[in-house]
């Protein structure tokens, strides 16, 4: 600049040191640009004094030459400063778009692993999340002797085989609006009247669980196995909530979850055994037989019933309703 005559003789040439500092704000670290930008401060101010200091050494460039000088120095160094500034855009375009699709892909996770509304009050709430439901119904399914009977056969196809199974358990909690609440090996558990109260829970637990005995009976007449299904059902007040903090559970809790365990527990293969609670919300819309009075640990003589499927004419017989159910109570922290 100061062989050319000073900053306006040659067309404002200092302003290319510019480019220094943005480049290295769009391709490093704000840190690295701003000790370049100092740099190109003290360079281009120095280069000013001197230039006032030493114009008279240099004699004055023509008019032409600073004019194309000018031209060429605004054209050129705004073409590459937009260029730059460009990239810079479609940098943060792109990475803003990383992030949305992690978000999408962590909200994904998050909801394979919470019901909707429990995951959003576990990002809004920092307190515990405990809710008490007066009336919910809960099963409980076990694939009898599924590990003897699948013994011989290669790791993967067993895994597969569950997979395929309990998938299509997915499916069907997700048609009838219900929620699963976690599977332990090959058994599964799923819930109705949480987290959302309905008056229907036994009825839409019931209608699963005649779904879930007609898919295990098309998935053994694949394998050859022998392989039948158990199911336990049980109706009563529940509490729910979320425990851990690495590896969140939405679980549920009480007297009534712990006897529908044992009705499957105590249950008979390819049966359905449901209690005498289920059974009054099911009828007449249900057929229930009698099973009787059964032994069951840690809850003495108990009646049991099976439930055989629905009336030929359901809709042509008059169905008990449920008393409605309140929304969910906050359980008080201990």
């Amino acid at each position: 600049m100061v062989p050319l005559g000073g900053f306006l003789d040659s067309g404002g040439v200092g302003l290319w040191g510019i480019l220094a500092p943005l480049g290295a704000l769009v391709f490093n670290d704000v840190r690295t640009a701003a000790r370049w930008y100092v740099a190109y401060l003290v360079v281009f101010l120095g280069s000013g004094i001197a230039g006032e200091l030493l114009g008279g050494v240099s004699p004055a460039a023509p008019e032409w030459f600073t004019s194309t000088m000018l031209a060429l120095n605004v054209t050129v160094g705004g073409t590459i400063v937009f260029t730059l500034l460009a990239v810079f855009a479609g940098q943060r375009r792109n990475a803003l778009a990383a992030l949305r699709e992690e978000q999408a892909r962590a909200e994904r996770l998050l909801l394979n692993i919470l019901p909707r509304s429990i995951a959003d009050r576990l990002k809004a709430e920092t307190q515990t999340i405990a809710d008490q439901f007066t009336s919910a119904s809960i099963l409980f399914a076990d694939v009898v002797d599924f590990t003897p009977l699948t013994k011989g056969l290669p790791p993967a196809e067993v895994v597969g085989m569950l997979d395929h199974l309990f998938s299509h358990f997915d499916v069907v909690a997700e048609r009838y609006g219900l929620e699963k609440i976690k599977t332990i090996g090959d058994c599964y558990m799923v819930a109705a009247g949480v987290p959302s109260p309905r008056p229907d829970h036994a009825r839409a637990l019931a209608l699963m669980a005649l779904d879930m005995q007609a898919a295990m009976r098309s998935v053994d007449e694949v394998g050859h196995l022998g392989l039948e299904l158990r199911v336990g059902i049980n109706s009563g007040p529940v509490v729910a909530g979320v425990i851990g903090r690495k590896r969140f559970l939405y679980d549920l809790w009480g007297d009534a979850v712990n006897t529908a365990s044992r009705m499957e527990s105590h249950g008979t293969s390819g049966r359905i055994q449901i209690t005498r609670a289920t059974k009054e919300l099911l009828e007449p819309e249900f057929v229930c037989e009698s099973r009787g009075t059964i032994p069951v640990k840690g809850k003495g003589e108990m009646e049991a019933w099976y439930l055989v499927g629905r009336q030929a004419n359901p809709a042509a017989e008059p169905r008990a309703r449920p008393e409605p159910v309140r929304p969910p109570e906050a359980v008080p922290d201990a």
